[in-house]
């Protein structure tokens, strides 16, 4: 008898086939989420860079109307006089160095940049006539699957945001503008 119930009792948990199956269609959702996640990252990393240049042109209006003396102002002084963050001043090239000013914390000096961009800065001397400055916005990873942006970005004294298609050619005056 007791053969007999085991032969009618049914069978309790999945077989191999079924487990297998299983771990197939998850597989397959990894592949399809994955590739979406990834130009989600790319596509918030463009907007935390325009953002970022946004913040710039707020701070090189104010310094160059207060403390500035009609001059812009290099990372580093936009850093020392609290117009722009440590991220920020972090991701800046030329780099900042001071540490020193005031109670403000060290600017972080990150080789990821700020959200995966950099920001190189150039800044005119202030014994010119002519000030101006500009900051392009470049991803810091171009290619492959880690890429951390799509498009360049640039941006000068005008306020205007240009914008390359490619994350590989670079942005500059003669860009499209940013709508």
């Amino acid at each position: 008898m007791k053969q007999a119930d085991k032969k009618r009792r049914p069978q309790q948990g999945f077989s191999l086939i079924e487990l297998l199956i299983v771990v197939v269609i998850i597989g397959i959702l990894v592949a399809i989420a994955v590739p979406v996640l990834s130009s989600s990252r790319r596509a918030a990393n463009g907007a935390s860079a325009l953002e970022s240049l946004r913040v710039i042109t707020a701070a090189q209006s104010s310094y160059q109307a207060g403390i500035g003396n009609q001059n812009y102002g290099n990372p580093d002084d936009l850093y020392k006089n609290e117009f722009i963050d440590a991220a920020l001043a972090g991701a800046c090239s030329p780099d900042v160095t001071s540490t020193t000013i005031s109670n403000l914390p060290p600017p972080i000096m990150s080789t990821i940049g700020k959200s995966g961009y950099r920001f190189i800065f150039q800044v005119s001397d202030p014994s010119l006539t002519e000030k101006i400055y500009n900051v392009t916005a470049v991803p810091v990873q171009t290619t492959g699957v880690n890429r951390s942006g799509d498009r360049t970005f640039f941006l000068d004294q005008t306020g205007v945001i240009r914008v390359s298609q490619t994350a590989d050619q670079m942005a500059d005056v003669a860009s499209q503008p940013l709508n």
